[in-house]
C-alpha cells in the first residue's frame, strides 16, 4: 500500500521547520509522515537530511529522504531505529545550510540550460560541484564564455517562481521539456513549472526540485570544466565562487 505525503516544499522551498504526524513505519524503520518539508531524492537532486523531534523531546537524525512506491510517498530514513509508531507527533527540521546550497545549485543548473540551449542528457545537483550534460556534437563553448553569461543572469537578479499546469498544457507546449530522454511524470492532472524571469521570460521548464527565489541569490558561480563524455555528450561542471585565478 502506497501512502501519500503532503510535500510542503513544492509550494515553499524556504520552510525549514514544520509539525507532522507519523502515518507509517516500514520494515526498515523508514518513517512516512502525513506532511513534510524534506525533499526526497529525485530529478538529480539529493534528498534532505535533518532531524525529527518527538513530543517527549527525543531527537531523531534523518540520514536520507527517498520516495517509496510512488513519488508522493516520501520516506524519512533515520540514522538508527527511531522507535516511532503511527499517530506520533513530531517536529521537523531540515539541515537548512545544506538545503540552501542545493537550492542555489539547482537554480544555477537551470541557468546553464539557458546559456546552452541543447537537449539535456543528464544532470546531478550537489552542494559544491554539480553537472549538466548536453547532446552537443562539438561544444563550441569555453568555460570562460559560459561563466560570463551565467554571471550576467545572476547579476540581473531575475525572480524565480513556480506555476502548475495541466497535462494538456504540457502536451500543447512540448518545447518546455528540455531533457532528451526523460519526460516529466504525467497522469496526476498537474505539472510543476519552474519559471525564471517575469512570467518565465528567461526560462520555463518542468521541475519538482527546490530553488532560490531569485537568480541573484545564487551568488558567484563558474564552470570549472567542460568534459567530453561520448561522441555527442558534453558535461558542464558548475562550482560556487569566482573562477580560480
Amino acid at each position: 500500500m502506497a501512502f501519500v505525503t503532503e510535500a510542503l516544499f513544492r509550494d515553499d522551498s524556504y520552510l525549514a521547520e514544520a509539525d507532522a504526524e507519523v502515518v507509517h513505519v516500514n520494515d526498515r524503520s523508514g518513517v512516512v509522515l502525513d506532511r513534510t518539508i524534506f525533499y526526497a531524492t529525485s530529478g538529480g537532486q539529493p534528498g534532505d537530511t535533518g532531524r525529527l523531534t518527538t513530543a517527549d523531546g527525543r531527537t531523531i537524525d534523518i540520514a536520507a529522504t527517498i520516495t517509496g512506491e510512488t513519488k508522493d510517498e516520501i520516506i524519512h530514513v533515520p540514522a538508527a531505529d527511531a522507535g516511532l509508531k503511527p499517530g506520533d507527533r513530531v517536529r521537523l527540521a531540515i539541515d537548512w545550510h545544506r538545503r540552501h546550497r542545493l537550492m542555489r545549485m539547482h537554480a544555477a543548473c537551470h541557468l546553464v540550460t539557458v546559456v546552452c540551449p541543447f537537449p539535456i542528457t543528464g544532470a546531478a545537483v550537489a552542494e559544491d560541484d554539480s553537472r549538466v550534460d548536453f547532446d552537443i556534437p562539438e561544444a563550441g563553448f569555453t568555460k570562460e564564455d559560459v561563466t560570463a553569461r551565467l554571471m550576467e543572469l545572476v547579476r540581473a537578479d531575475h525572480p524565480i517562481s513556480t506555476r502548475w499546469i495541466s497535462d494538456e498544457d504540457l502536451a500543447a507546449n512540448p518545447t518546455l521539456v528540455k531533457s532528451k530522454n526523460v519526460r516529466p511524470p504525467t497522469g496526476t492532472g498537474r505539472i510543476r513549472l519552474v519559471l525564471i524571469g517575469e512570467n518565465g521570460s528567461v526560462d520555463s521548464q518542468p521541475c519538482g526540485g527546490t530553488h532560490v527565489r531569485s537568480s541573484g541569490e545564487i551568488g558567484d558561480i563558474h564552470i570549472g570544466k567542460i568534459e567530453k563524455k561520448g561522441r555527442e555528450n558534453r558535461r558542464f561542471r558548475i562550482r560556487f565562487g569566482p573562477p580560480p585565478a
